[in-house]
């Protein structure tokens, strides 16, 4: 009885830690990078058009979720690019800052945790984006990065620089946007439901073999 006082009078008295050990993928609002977290995989997603917060709520927490159970959610962190995601934006090829933005959070992923494993990923427009930053990115950093597709409108194009072994790109058959069209069928909306283990288990094998920049790491970003 006295220990489970003492344990609920430390939980008290450090709420911040209780809520970093409960740490939640569910959200469609993520920024594990931004708060200081290097952990073994970084994905930096992008949602897809009209979707809320930053990652959504369609593909990204499905599968955030299926990733934390694969490798643990202590190994596992997440940031949400920041941008419009709307129509215009999906009509002219992705949003043009968001996709610099992604590209700086990769830098920044880099350059803090280098021994992270780097997963750029994204649901719809999302993709745009990431095939919009690999392009913007020098060979040298697409080189130390993976990526991971949901409803790709540029299904069939690599994502530039990245090595053809860490890129997934996950596309149902009867999905419009994925065959270049702009119709959103229910083929469009079930990326999470269906393919959340699928796409968890790849992040997990380059967690497994150690695919960062100098192989995986849990710790505070480097500075």
């Amino acid at each position: 009885m006295i220990l489970a006082y003492a344990l609920v009078g430390t939980a008290l008295a450090n709420p911040l830690g209780a809520r970093q050990a409960a740490q939640d993928f569910t959200g469609n609002t993520q920024n594990g990078l931004m708060q200081g977290a290097c952990k073994s995989a970084i994905v930096i997603f992008a949602r897809g058009t009209t979707e809320g917060g930053n990652v959504g709520t369609l593909a990204g927490p499905p599968t955030f979720q299926a990733i934390a159970q694969k490798i643990g959610p202590q190994n596992l962190a997440v940031q949400g690019v920041e941008y419009p995601a709307d129509v215009p934006g999906f009509l002219d090829g992705g949003d043009k800052a968001g996709s610099k933005t992604m590209a700086d959070l990769v830098t920044k992923a880099i350059s803090t945790c280098p021994k992270s494993n780097i997963v750029m990923a994204g649901y719809s427009q999302g993709c745009q984006l990431v095939h919009n930053a690999a392009k913007a990115l020098p060979a040298a950093t697409t080189g130390k990065t993976a990526a991971l597709c949901f409803g790709d409108p540029d299904n069939g194009q690599p994502v530039q620089g990245v090595p053809a072994a860490k890129t997934k790109i996950i596309c149902h058959a009867d999905d419009n946007i994925c065959q270049g069209g702009s119709q959103i069928k229910q083929a469009h909306l079930t990326y999470g439901k269906q393919d959340a283990g699928e796409a968890a288990s790849f992040v997990a094998s380059l967690v497994a073999a150690g695919n960062g920049t100098t192989g995986a790491a849990t710790g505070r970003q480097k500075h």
